[in-house]
């Protein structure tokens, strides 16, 4: 069984979504298993939008744990996925080596997924703007687990 960990920034947004996701789509026969990580995951609650989001996908994430990326949990992959430019440029500085990113696996394109901050800069203030990305990305990582499944084979060494 391959082994695919997700890693965003703070492991309570993009890779833990992308983890459930890809779970829930590939099913408990599946030939891999999933995990997620931070390069932050500075103690943070996950976003209500999100928590909401998933459970009307029938997924509960209630037990997930916030976690920060090791070299035990990077070395334990057989792939692994970066949500954002950011998190390849600290995987190549940290582990040497370039991680794939979910969109290339999924869509085929290499394009980051934005954080929240990235792509609302007002986001603090602007609720409505914040939440829509919020869900957009949510839609986007759901929308890209069945064809990430199909194309993941061929980025596993």
């Amino acid at each position: 069984m391959s082994h695919i960990l997700f890693v965003c920034t703070g492991n309570i947004f993009r890779s833990m979504i992308a983890e459930h996701a890809l779970r829930y789509t590939a099913g408990p026969t599946s030939d891999y298993s999933f995990s997620s990580a931070g390069t932050e995951a500075k103690a943070q609650p996950m976003v209500e939008i999100v928590r909401q989001g998933l459970n009307a996908r029938g997924i509960d994430p209630s037990g997930h744990v916030q976690r920060r990326l090791t070299p035990e949990l990077f070395n334990g992959a057989d792939l692994v996925v970066a949500m954002g430019l950011d998190h390849v440029a600290f995987i190549e500085e940290t582990y040497k080596t370039t991680p794939v990113l979910f969109d290339k696996v999924a869509y085929g394109r290499r394009e980051a997924i934005l954080d929240t901050w990235e792509a609302v800069p007002d986001h603090e203030t602007n609720v409505e703007a914040r939440d829509a990305h919020i869900r957009s990305v949510l839609n986007h990582i759901w929308d890209g687990a069945a064809p990430f499944l199909r194309n993941a084979s061929g980025f596993i060494p």
